[in-house]
This record gives structure tokens, C-alpha cells and sequence, in this order.
């Protein structure tokens, strides 16, 4: 049995080799898939934090914007109504 298990190898030594070549192929298909993956999952985790802060400071400086906006809304509200009441007032009109 182990003559003619000895006898299959050297016959068939070609197709042994071919198997053991695949098998390191694949091996290192998947190891290499394996890294992609990692290296991938690192970067997103990186832009998630980033982003995150990025959009924390966007969202500061838009509040900060329509804070000062609303001011000068105001502040223009203000100006015509008092000229609305000036003029209304020279021209002896009551709105």
C-alpha cells in the first residue's frame, strides 16, 4: 500500500505540484483580501472621524452665520419701520 501510494506521487507529481500552487495562490489571494479590507476599514473609520468633527465645526459656523443674520434682520426691521413711522408722520397719514 505504501509502494503504491509512493508509486501515485511520483506519477502524478505534475498535478501535486499544480494543487500545492493553488492552494499558495489562494492562500495568498486571501491574505492579500484580508489586508484590503483592513487598510479599508481603517480609512472610513478615519473619514467617519474627521467627517464628524468636520461637520461639528461646519454646523457651529452656520449657527454663528444665521445668529448674525437674524441680527441684521432685526436690525433692518427696525430702521423701516422707523422710517415707515417718519414719513407717515410728515404726511399727517395714521396707518
Amino acid at each position: 500500500m505504501v509502494e503504491g501510494a509512493k508509486s501515485w506521487i511520483r506519477e502524478n507529481s505534475s498535478l501535486i505540484y499544480f494543487l500545492i500552487a493553488q492552494f499558495i495562490a489562494i492562500g495568498a489571494a486571501a491574505a492579500s483580501m484580508l489586508a484590503y479590507m483592513v487598510k479599508l476599514e481603517t480609512r472610513v473609520s478615519t473619514m467617519e472621524t474627521r467627517g464628524a468633527e468636520y461637520t461639528v465645526s461646519r454646523m457651529e459656523e452656520m449657527k454663528l452665520r444665521i445668529a448674525q443674520l437674524e441680527g441684521q434682520i432685526k436690525d433692518n426691521r427696525d430702521r423701516t419701520d422707523r422710517i415707515v413711522d417718519i414719513m407717515t408722520k410728515k404726511l399727517n397719514i395714521s396707518p
